[in-house]
């Protein structure tokens, strides 16, 4: 994103031979030209020859990230500073529309009408992909998958972890980022660089905390209304009915069936990329493999654990603070004591994001004696004393675990504790422990709770760990009084 922002900024630079907006020249590289697209926007602009403020190395990167690709609409993505992927077609869509309306751009004379942010950004390519799945034998991919990069310090590759589908999540990122950003233009015009400066966090260094594209979920959630999205899809697939090339498309299918396409497209695009929260995949934290055979949960499960980390303490408020985390509790677990894999199913950054640990499917080693029953969740950082921020505990509290149920990955009556409450250890910390008593779920069930004489839960349980890689007990994922480990080495890494 960093240098996609430097392409920004020198192209709106003043008087330097370029005419047009930063959105113009992107569709005439072939950005937004599906058949809805260009009955919105218009046919694109002519290609211009290479504007003379850009390096032959910056207009070859440009014109490669907006060549549209029907069959891989996943290229022309660029890794966000917040560790996400963004498809730079609807992004820049969802600006040009922004800056039509700011400027006095009449309502664009398509029937039915639509509202064009929408339009442009999502509704059509989530109306087309569950269009073609229709007729389909279910297996065909609608939504996602996600991918990952081939370097997060230098990405150059990035290869998606399933089979594609016209929305993959570097699309749904950056359709939704397209709606954020181009209705904000619509009400308060800025330069696009500034815009998407301030917006990715992109040169602001680790000290700045969370930028607002971590937020896109709720903040699009908050915009769309609900049935909007819906109500968008439903417009969009009833103007391809009528333009030449989709026409075929919809030839045989009625009112009712377009209603029918336009709820469960939106209805499943909400559940997967609003509702539930975004999951950083063990790719892009440097995950080293699994060792030996992982043993599968079977699912739904009936519990949920929270925990702390305890060390690293300071909670991770970036991607490459929480990445660097994830790698040293990985590195711990296998490397010191001796387990398979990180011990957690997931793990809870202060960035806006989770991070996979075990995952989903595979049996953690996270509360002994209850691997399998239940998921284990930790939270970076030491809240003995302190609680996470309110939005961190949110991720878990209304987000991973309405998601778990919906999926039927937990059961509807699931039963939530704190890792104390399992066996001698003071996790999640006394702080963590009384907010999550507060949570759906939550069960105090004294019998299963393992006090000191004076009343306090021990941190040193840990120096008589069971090293079995399924059966760990951790009060966060190091125990305080290891010889192997220095906490102060590790609560800098």
């Amino acid at each position: 994103m960093d240098s996609v922002v430097e392409i920004v900024e020198a192209l709106e630079s003043t008087d330097r031979g370029f005419t047009g907006t930063v959105p113009e020249l992107a569709r005439a590289l072939g950005s937004c030209s599906t058949p809805g697209c260009r009955a919105v926007l218009g046919e694109p602009p002519n290609v211009p020859p290479a504007p003379p403020m850009l390096s032959h190395e910056q207009w070859l990167l440009f014109t490669q990230l907006l060549r549209h690709d029907a069959a891989a609409p996943e290229r022309g993505a660029v890794l966000a500073p917040d560790g996400s992927t963004v498809a730079l077609g609807p992004l820049l869509a969802g600006i040009e529309v922004g800056l039509k309306r700011v400027s006095g751009w009449p309502i664009p004379n398509v029937e039915p009408p639509v509202d064009a942010l929408y339009a442009v950004t999502i509704a059509e390519a989530l109306g087309t992909s569950f269009l073609l799945a229709r007729d389909g034998d279910g297996n065909q991919t609608t939504l996602g998958p996600g991918g990952c990069w081939d370097d997060v310090d230098d990405p150059q590759n990035y290869t998606l972890l399933g089979p594609p589908s016209l929305i993959p999540d570097a699309i749904a990122n950056g359709a939704m980022d397209g709606v954020l950003l181009g209705a904000h233009l619509a009400r308060a015009p800025i330069p696009l660089a500034d815009l998407l400066r301030g917006y990715y966090g992109t040169g602001n260094g680790t000290e700045k905390g969370r930028p607002p594209s971590s937020y896109r979920r709720r903040d699009f959630r908050v915009l769309t209304e609900p049935g909007k999205l819906e109500e968008e899809v439903a417009a969009m697939l009833r103007v391809l009915r009528v333009l030449p090339p989709t026409q075929e498309l919809l030839e045989d299918v009625g009112p009712e069936e377009v209603v029918a396409i336009a709820h469960r497209a939106a209805q499943e695009f909400m559940e997967v990329y609003v509702d539930c929260p975004a999951i950083v995949p063990r790719c892009m934290w440097g995950a080293r493999p699994y060792r030996g055979t992982p043993k599968p949960l079977t699912l739904p499960l009936d519990s949920i654990y929270i925990h702390h980390t305890f060390i690293p303490s300071v909670p991770c408020r970036t991607f490459t603070a929480c990445t660097r985390a994830m790698r040293a509790m990985q590195r711990f677990h296998q490397d010191t004591r001796g387990w398979d894999d990180i011990g957690y199913s997931f793990v809870v950054g202060s960035d806006g994001y989770l991070y996979q640990g075990r995952g989903w499917h595979w049996v953690g080693a996270h509360t002994k004696g209850y691997n399998s029953k239940g998921y284990g969740v930790g939270y970076v950082g030491d809240f003995s004393a302190t609680l996470p921020d309110p939005d961190t505990i949110a991720l878990v509290r209304d987000g991973l675990l309405p998601c778990a149920v919906r999926t039927g990955r937990l059961h509807h009556n699931y039963t939530l504790r704190g890792h104390r409450q399992m066996g001698h250890t003071d996790c999640p910390g006394n702080s963590l422990f009384h907010e999550i008593e507060t949570w759906h779920g939550f069960k105090m069930d004294t019998s299963s709770m393992a006090a000191n004489p004076d009343g306090h839960w021990s941190r040193e349980i840990l120096v008589q760990v069971d090293t079995s890689p399924t059966d760990a007990s951790l009060d966060g994922p190091w125990p305080r009084r290891t010889p192997a480990l220095k906490a102060t080495s590790l609560g800098r890494s």
